[in-house]
Order: structure tokens, then C-alpha cells, then sequence
């Protein structure tokens, strides 16, 4: 008798704790949902540049001003340290003009993370104010969670990454953040 009253409990608190999982991830789910996944942002915000009469690609995610300057958007979950340091010290795009490609100087790269951006990423800009100058980080893993706050570091003076800040203000009621203002997260 006891052993079946036991398992009547054990079987009732993982049902009851399997609902509370399933109910999360449903919660989860619903919120990650309601926020537009990070390309269908970009697609959006080079429409709105393109209004603006800056120059955009359909395959890439690169804006060309008035003043020549190219403004690079990559958007990855994570990113090697390596391969990060190769792509901000060349400064290097390859652009595709019909069934060619040139090869530009990128004035500044915006790096936008779904999830949270390795602390080595954010450790090295801080700490260099040559790259800082270059480089834009925008984490988006808030947003994703349900909170309207995008943490970033953005000290770089890109009209087009101020004009994204705007965008995402505007279309989203998206807060920036300096991640200096929230808690730092440890990797």
C-alpha cells in the first residue's frame, strides 16, 4: 500500500512539474514569437534605407551612404575569436555587382546576436577604442526573452547604426542599453 501511494505521488509531482516545464517553454515560445527574427529586421531596415536613398543589396546585408561609406550588418549566434579579429582588422567586404564582385572598405561592422554575445566579444571592444570606433554590437537576446531591451555597445559615429537605433525605437519600442547599465553576464 505504501509503495502505491508512493508512486501516486511521484507520478503526480513529474506530471506536475512536466506541465511547468511544457507551460515555460510554451510562454518561451509565444514571446521568442512575437519579435521578428533578426533578417527579417535587416530586410526591413534596408527598406527604410533605401528611402532614405541609401544604396542597398538584395543578398547582403551591407547600406552604402551619401558619403561612399559601406556599413556592414553580420548576424551570427556565435563567432570564433579568430574569426572575429580576421573580419574586424581587414575591414573588407566583397560586394556583388551583377555577375561581378568589388571588393570595398567597410567603414564600420554592426554584429547583431540573437542570443547572448560571447564576454570575450564585449571585453576586447571595451578595452580597444580603435576597434570600438568600428565596431557595433547589438544583443538582442532580451528582446528575445520577452524584455524590450537590446544591450549594445555602439561607439562608433555610423549614421546608418544610429539610424537602425532609431528603426528599432521606432517600429519596436526596442530600449538600448549600454552593457555597462545591466548586469554582466559570465561565458
Amino acid at each position: 500500500m505504501f509503495s502505491n501511494i508512493f508512486s501516486v505521488f511521484v507520478s503526480n509531482s513529474l506530471k506536475s512539474l512536466m506541465r511547468q516545464k511544457i507551460y515555460g517553454l510554451q510562454q518561451k515560445m509565444l514571446t521568442n514569437s512575437s519579435f521578428p527574427k533578426i533578417w527579417s529586421i535587416i530586410e526591413d531596415f534596408k527598406e527604410h534605407c533605401r528611402s532614405k536613398g541609401w544604396e542597398t543589396c538584395e543578398t547582403e546585408d551591407w547600406i552604402k551612404t551619401e558619403d561612399e561609406d559601406y556599413h556592414n550588418f553580420l548576424w551570427t549566434q556565435t563567432i570564433h575569436p579568430s574569426t572575429f579579429e580576421r573580419i574586424t582588422t581587414t575591414r573588407k567586404c566583397g560586394i556583388r555587382r551583377g555577375n561581378t564582385y568589388k571588393i570595398v572598405n567597410v567603414s564600420c561592422y554592426g554584429w547583431l546576436f540573437q542570443e547572448r554575445p560571447p564576454e570575450f566579444l564585449i571585453s576586447w571592444i571595451k578595452n580597444d577604442p580603435d576597434l570600438a570606433q568600428k565596431t557595433a554590437i547589438f544583443d538582442f537576446s532580451l528582446v528575445y526573452t520577452g524584455e524590450n531591451i537590446c544591450r549594445k555597445i555602439n561607439d562608433t559615429e555610423s549614421i546608418v547604426f544610429r539610424e537602425f537605433e532609431k528603426f528599432l525605437e521606432d517600429k519596436y519600442g526596442i530600449e538600448f542599453r549600454s552593457f555597462d547599465t545591466l548586469t554582466a553576464l559570465t561565458m
